[in-house]
C-alpha cells in the first residue's frame, strides 16, 4: 500500500505498548505521530501530557496491550480522558492486540467477564470507536456500545505462504485445538489445502488425537494467540506421530511469555510466522520466529475510518498488495 498525503484534521498518537508498530502504521498512513509524553511517578502513577492541540480533530490512539498488560491499559484510559478534556472531535482507539479477550464468558461459577469490563471502561472513558485485529472471538465486538472494526490476519498469512509457494495438496492446515477450526478452515481455503484438527485431551493415551489425514504432508498450524507455546508443541508432536513430514505454525499475536522461547526453539516446528501486533523483546523470541507486519492493513483501516469508506475491501487488499 502506498502512503497518501496527510490530513490536517486527523492526528495519530502512540502510547508505550508497541511504539515500532505505531510508527509503521503512521508511515503507512503518510503522517507523523503526534507529540505526547507518558511518564510514571516513583509510586507507579501514570501521567500523560498531549503536547499539541487536538481541539476539533479526529484522533487515533495506538496502544497494544501486551506485557505489562495492566500498565498499558491504564495508559490508554488516561490518554482517552486527556483527549476528551482537550476537546478532540473523535477518539478512535487502535488496539492491535486486545488483552483480556479470552475472558469472554463465565466458564466456571463466580468468574468475571473481563473482556466486557474492558469494553465498558474504554467506552466510559470516552472512546468513540475501536479498531482491533483478530479478536479471540468475534462476539467480543458485541460487548461494546460503540462501533468496533475487527480486522483479520488470515489474509496476511495467506499472502505470506502463497509467496513461498506453500499451498496445494502437499500441505494441510491444522487447527491445534478444537476452538480454532474456523480460523484454520479460512486459511485452508486461501491455500487450496486440506484441513486437520488436533483434539488435545488428557483422555487419550497420547494426550490428543489428530482428525484428518496428515501422513506424508507438510502441516501449517494456525492459532490466534501464541503465549506459552505449549499448544503448538504438543500439537506438533501428535502430527509427527501421525506421519507428518514438516511442521510450520502461524499466530496472530505473539505474547511469548517466559519460557515460551526455549519450549518452541527445542520443538520440531521449522518456522513460526507471527504479526507484529505485540512488542516482544528479542530475548523472548524463539529462533524460528518470522515477523510479518500488520501496519499497512491497519494504516489503510485508519484512512477508511477517517474518510467514512467501506472496510470490507481490506481483506482483498491484504492479498493483492493494493
Amino acid at each position: 500500500m502506498v502512503a497518501k498525503q496527510a490530513t490536517n484534521n486527523l492526528k495519530i498518537f502512540s502510547l508505550n505498548g508497541n511504539q515500532p508498530l505505531a510508527e509503521k502504521i503512521a508511515k503507512a498512513f503518510g503522517q507523523e505521530l503526534g507529540k505526547c509524553v507518558v511518564r510514571q511517578f516513583s509510586d507507579g502513577e501514570i501521567a500523560i501530557n498531549i503536547e499539541e492541540s487536538v481541539r476539533g480533530v479526529d484522533t487515533f490512539i495506538i496502544q497494544s496491550t501486551n506485557q505489562p498488560v495492566n500498565d498499558y491499559y491504564w495508559e490508554l484510559l488516561i490518554m482517552i480522558d486527556a483527549m476528551k478534556r482537550a476537546s478532540a472531535k473523535t477518539i478512535n482507539v487502535v488496539l492491535p492486540y486486545y488483552a483480556y479477550a479470552r475472558q469472554d464468558r463465565t466458564a466456571k461459577p463466580h468468574e468475571p467477564i473481563t473482556a466486557k469490563l474492558i469494553a465498558n471502561m474504554l467506552t466510559k472513558a470516552g472512546a468513540t470507536r475501536v479498531l482491533t485485529l483478530d479478536l479471540h472471538t468475534v462476539q467480543v465486538q458485541g460487548f461494546f456500545d460503540i462501533p468496533v472494526d475487527n480486522l483479520f490476519t488470515i489474509p496476511l498469512f495467506a499472502k505470506h505462504y502463497l509467496s513461498l509457494e506453500m499451498s496445494g495438496d502437499d500441505y494441510v492446515v491444522v487447527s491445534p485445538k478444537n476452538s480454532g477450526v474456523q480460523r484454520a478452515r479460512s486459511l485452508a481455503e486461501y491455500l487450496g489445502s486440506t484441513l486437520a484438527i488436533v483434539d488435545q485431551s488428557s483422555e487419550y493415551e497420547a494426550g490428543g488425537y489428530v482428525i484428518g489425514d496428515v501422513k506424508g504432508k507438510k502441516c501449517i498450524m494456525v492459532d490466534d494467540i501464541l503465549n506459552t507455546g505449549q499448544t503448538f508443541v504438543k500439537a506438533s508432536e501428535l502430527l509427527l506421530a501421525e506421519g507428518a513430514v514438516e511442521i510450520y505454525a502461524c499466530a496472530s499475536h505473539a505474547l511469548l511469555s517466559q519460557g515460551a522461547s526455549d519450549c518452541l526453539s527445542q520443538s520440531a516446528i521449522k518456522d513460526i510466522c507471527v504479526t507484529d501486533s505485540c512488542y516482544v523483546d528479542e530475548s523472548r523470541q524463539p529462533k524460528q520466529l518470522t515477523y510479518i507486519t500488520c501496519a499497512d492493513l491497519m494504516g489503510e483501516a485508519l484512512r477508511r475510518i477517517h474518510e467514512n469508506t467501506p472496510m470490507s475491501p481490506l481483506f482483498r487488499l491484504a492479498l493483492e498488495d493494493a
